[in-house]
C-alpha cells in the first residue's frame, strides 16, 4: 500500500471493502456448507423415521430440553464451558502442528486431580476450588506431557500415543473409585455396599453461580471458560508466542531456521493442550452439570466433542465459542430426546453429520479448484542424438 492511499480516506476504504468482499472460492464454500448442513437434516429426518421416532417430535423434545425454558438454558450453558475449554486447547495444539486426539482421557485424568485434592486438601474458604482446578489443569498437562516424552525420546506418533493414553486413563479412574484407599466413597453403615464413585466435593471446592431454580442459572465456570478463550485467542494472533506457534504449524524447517525450538514449542501446546482439557476435567467436577462426584463415566464424551467443536471451528478460538454452544444444544437436547425413547447414538450420528457438512466444503472446494487449475505436464523430451554419437561424446 502506498503512502497516498495512506493519506485517502477513499482509496483505504475501497481497499478494506476489497479485502472483506467474499471471492468466489467463499461463496461456493457458503454454499456448499449450506447444502451439505441440508442434506444432513435429510438423512438424520430418515434415520429417525427409520427407528420409528417422528423427526418434529424429536426436533421438538431437543428444543425442549436445550432451549425452551429456564432449566434448558441452564444445562446447554453448563455444558458450553468444559466443550469450549477443549476446544480451545485443541487449537493451540493444532495451531503448532502438534494433534492431541486424547482429550477424552486428559478431562478423566483432570477429574481425578482435582477429585484427589478437593477430598484429600483441608483448604479452608473458596481457595479449595481455586487449588481443585489448579489441580485438574496440571493433571491433565502432566497426561498430555506423557504423549511429548514420547514423541521426543522414542518417536511416538502423538495422534496414537494421545489416543492410547485415553484407554489408560479410563482404567485408572475406574481403579480409583473402586479402591477404598484411594477415592472410592466412605461407607455410611455396616450393611451398605460403596458404589464406584468418590464422596461429593465438600461445598467450597465447588464453582458458585448466579440465579436460582426455576430462574436462568449461570455458573462461574462459563466466565471462566470464554475469559481463557479471548486470552488463547489474542495470544495466537497478536503476541510474539503465537506467531512463533503459528510458523511452527505452517513451516517447522523454517521456524528452526528463524531460531524457534521446534521440539519445545510442541511439546509445550501439547501439554497446554491437556492442561486445557484437565481443567474441563476440573469444571465437570465443580459445577451442578455432574453430581460433583468422581465416576468413571465423569467425562461422557466431552473430550470428543470439544474435539469436534474444535475441528468444525477450524481451530479459530474465538470461532469455537457459537460452535461449543450448537454442541451443548444437542447434549441438552439429545438427554432430554432419549427419555422419550429415541436411541441415544442418533444424536450422535447427528452431530457426525454436521462435522462433515462443516469440515467438507473447504477441502472440497480446494480439490475443485485445484484439479482446474493444474495443467498436462508436458513429455520428457526425446533425444533426437543417435546413440553411437552420445556413446563417443
Amino acid at each position: 500500500m502506498s503512502a497516498a492511499s495512506l493519506t485517502d480516506p477513499d482509496e483505504l476504504g475501497r481497499r478494506l471493502l476489497a479485502r472483506l468482499r467474499p471471492g468466489r472460492r467463499d461463496w461456493m464454500t457458503a454454499g456448499l456448507t449450506l447444502a451439505l448442513i441440508g442434506v444432513a437434516g435429510g438423512v438424520s429426518a430418515l434415520l429417525l423415521t427409520l427407528t420409528g421416532a417422528s423427526p418434529s417430535a424429536s426436533l421438538t423434545a431437543i428444543w425442549t430440553g436445550s432451549l425452551a425454558n429456564a432449566t434448558g438454558w441452564t444445562t446447554t450453558l453448563l455444558n458450553t464451558a468444559p466443550l469450549l475449554l477443549v476446544a480451545i486447547g485443541a487449537c493451540v495444539c493444532a495451531s503448532a502442528g502438534t494433534f492431541n486426539i486424547g482429550q477424552e482421557g486428559q478431562v478423566l485424568i483432570g477429574g481425578l486431580a482435582g477429585a484427589w485434592v478437593g477430598l484429600r486438601l483441608a483448604v479452608p474458604g473458596p481457595m479449595l476450588v481455586a487449588v481443585v482446578l489448579v489441580a485438574a489443569a496440571v493433571g491433565g498437562a502432566a497426561w498430555a506431557g506423557l504423549s511429548a516424552l514420547m514423541l521426543r525420546f522414542r518417536g511416538v506418533n502423538v495422534p496414537v500415543s494421545t489416543l492410547l493414553m485415553t484407554f489408560l486413563a479410563i482404567q485408572l479412574v475406574a481403579y480409583a473409585v473402586s479402591t477404598p484407599w484411594v477415592l472410592q466413597e466412605s461407607v455410611q453403615g455396616a450393611g451398605d455396599i460403596a458404589d464406584a464413585q468418590s464422596n461429593a466435593l465438600p461445598a467450597n471446592a465447588q464453582l458458585a453461580g448466579f440465579g436460582h431454580y426455576p430462574s436462568l442459572q449461570l455458573n462461574t465456570g462459563l466466565f471462566l471458560a470464554l475469559v481463557a478463550t479471548v486470552a488463547v485467542a489474542l495470544l495466537l494472533s497478536r503476541s510474539r508466542w503465537g506467531f512463533k506457534v503459528r510458523m511452527v504449524g505452517l513451516n517447522p524447517r523454517t521456524a528452526q531456521h528463524a531460531g524457534v525450538r521446534v521440539a519445545a514449542l510442541g511439546g509445550l501446546t501439547l501439554a497446554l493442550s491437556g492442561a486445557f482439557a484437565g481443567l474441563a476435567g476440573g469444571l465437570l467436577l465443580a459445577t451442578p452439570v455432574s453430581t460433583n462426584r468422581l465416576q468413571a463415566g465423569l467425562s461422557d464424551n466431552v473430550g470428543w466433542d470439544g474435539l469436534l467443536v474444535a475441528l468444525v471451528a477450524r481451530n479459530r478460538p474465538m470461532a469455537a465459542i457459537p460452535v461449543s454452544f450448537v454442541f451443548a444444544v444437542l447434549r441438552a437436547g439429545g438427554d432430554f430426546l432419549s427419555a422419550t425413547g429415541v436411541p441415544s447414538y442418533l444424536v450422535d450420528i447427528v452431530k457426525a453429520l454436521l462435522v462433515l457438512a462443516f469440515v467438507a466444503p473447504p477441502v472440497l472446494v480446494d480439490l475443485f479448484h485445484g484439479r482446474r487449475g493444474a495443467t498436462p505436464r508436458a513429455a520428457p523430451a526425446v533425444s533426437v542424438v543417435p546413440a553411437k554419437t552420445e556413446a563417443a561424446a
